[in-house]
């Protein structure tokens, strides 16, 4: 009878992938953990980000940014919004899109093209775009207004602080609408033909195929569009910067650009840090219990 050997130093698995792991953990560690790691311990500190005197405060700077910084406040509800509505608009539109061209019609690639153009087109070029359509004396939304008659609907769209954060928006879902599509339309790929053929055979309408069948199959698709939306949701910056800068009287911040601000313009880089890791932790016990839970329900 022969003995069960166990497998030897040179032949385990973890051993032969081991000289190919270090060189990508080594620059893991290097480029992702020790910067999170340094912004973490500075968030312990009072410092102007250039001095050479730096102050060591505790948890001061976290007690600060929710108990005396309203502008705080505004910046956590406002990428609380900014999350919900992305769950709901682009995702909704971009599934809608990806039933609507996942048939066979004519100009169906040209139709994917367009919609996911605004996907390629950088942020500064998409803010320039934005910016003059909601030009309040020559853009083309209050322009377009106008012509239609609904004059009392025309609006400062990004000087007005009760509309600035969905004007801002606009222009994210326009951008986010395509990537979701296109993820969708992965999965569409994989639904069961047979699946939606016996449905019919039973007797199901197409809501309920759609309902019982094509959902379910999607669960995949739905898990990556719904973390990436949340992930890109909560560390937006770059539309907001450009477009409004934060305005008008900060109704337009979100977290990450008032770490930016903090940081860099008001010289607070030590409560900067802790905004940054505020959304660091916001972004973990979203996203990686979202996951697992997905996962798990897949499994």
């Amino acid at each position: 009878m022969l003995k069960h050997q166990a497998p030897t130093r040179a032949s385990n698995p973890f051993v032969k992938a081991l000289p190919f792991l270090l060189p990508a953990f080594i620059i893991y560690i290097v480029l992702i953990l020790y910067p999170i790691g340094n912004a973490f311990v500075m968030s312990f500190f009072k410092w102007d980000g250039v001095s050479s005197h730096k102050e060591w405060v505790g948890i001061a700077n976290y007690v600060d940014i929710f108990t005396r910084d309203p502008v705080f406040v505004r910046a956590l509800s406002n990428t609380g919004l900014w999350v919900v509505l992305s769950l709901f608009i682009p995702t909704t539109w971009g599934l809608l899109l990806a039933l609507a061209l996942n048939r066979k019609i004519a100009g169906q690639t040209i139709f994917r093209t367009i919609f996911y153009l605004p996907a390629i087109i950088a942020s500064i070029a998409v803010a320039s775009i934005w910016t003059w359509m909601y030009n309040p004396y020559m853009g083309f939304v209050n322009a377009s207004l106008t012509k239609l008659g609904v004059e009392n609907l025309i609006q400062p769209w990004l000087g007005s602080e009760s509309v600035a954060i969905y004007s801002v928006f606009a222009a994210y879902a326009w951008t986010a609408t395509g990537p979701n599509m296109l993820l969708f339309l992965a999965g569409l790929q994989n639904v069961p033909q047979e699946l939606l053929d016996a449905a019919k055979v039973d007797g199901a309408n197409q809501l309920q195929a759609f309902r019982h069948v094509t959902i379910p199959s999607l669960r995949p698709a739905f898990t990556i569009v719904i973390a990436l939306t949340i992930i890109s949701s909560l560390k937006v910056f770059d539309l907001v910067y450009q477009m409004t800068f934060g305005g008008p009287a900060q109704s337009t911040q979100v977290l990450a650009s008032w770490t930016y601000f903090q940081a860099f313009s008001l010289h607070n880089y030590g409560q900067g840090m802790a905004i940054a890791m505020v959304l660091l932790f916001l972004t973990l016990i979203i996203v990686v219990p979202y996951i697992r839970w997905s996962t798990r329900e897949e499994k």
